[in-house]
């Protein structure tokens, strides 16, 4: 037992450092709310392969729409605007997926949505009327100039997204059941 405080309470202390997968979530010893910390980790696993695409295409997006929106924005406002939206929204997903949790799972998933329709939206646009952009975005022809990435990193997003969530339900099933059978 830790030393009291001047108010006779006894304090407790923790080690934080044991676990990593529970520093810092306030995930106690009881079993199975470990298990519920790994399952909610999103950006664990083959989520660590999204987040690392995720990096790549922020800065992607954000470099190029960087340099083109200073260098020759009265060229086509418009794509380099999608340009860095699509950056943004990169950057986005790359701090929910790093940071973890369900809160930050839902941030991915609405921004996920967001991603896939810009993408179907503007390469529909762009197959359907060239002309309607004067320079291609990073979303032009469904992501063609980056081997139709854009296309696919949303929709595989999702999917990871929606089995992060089912995992970290199940895992959290059998946790309400224990804490019900210790009252």
């Amino acid at each position: 037992m830790a030393e009291g405080s001047e108010t006779g309470e006894s304090t407790e202390e923790t080690d934080v450092t044991a676990d990593p997968t529970t520093a810092g979530t306030g995930v106690g010893t009881k079993p199975g709310e470990a298990q519920a910390a790994r399952a909610a980790g999103i950006g664990t696993g083959p989520g660590r392969l999204l987040l690392w695409l995720y990096g790549v295409f922020t800065v992607a997006a954000l470099s190029r729409s960087i340099v083109q929106i200073s260098m020759k924005f009265h060229h086509a406002p418009l794509a380099y605007t999608l340009s860095a939206v699509a950056g943004v929204v990169y950057a986005v997903i790359l701090v929910a997926l790093s940071k973890g949790g369900e809160s930050a799972r839902r941030v991915a998933l609405v921004c996920c949505s967001v991603e896939l329709l810009g993408v179907l939206a503007v390469g529909t646009m762009t197959v359907v009327d060239s002309s309607a952009f004067a320079d291609s975005t990073v979303w032009s022809y469904y992501g063609v100039d980056y081997l139709l990435i854009p296309l696919a990193l949303p929709v595989t997003g999702l999917l990871w997204l929606r089995r992060a969530g089912r995992e970290a339900r199940e895992a959290a099933v059998p946790r309400q059941a224990t804490a019900g059978e210790q009252s």
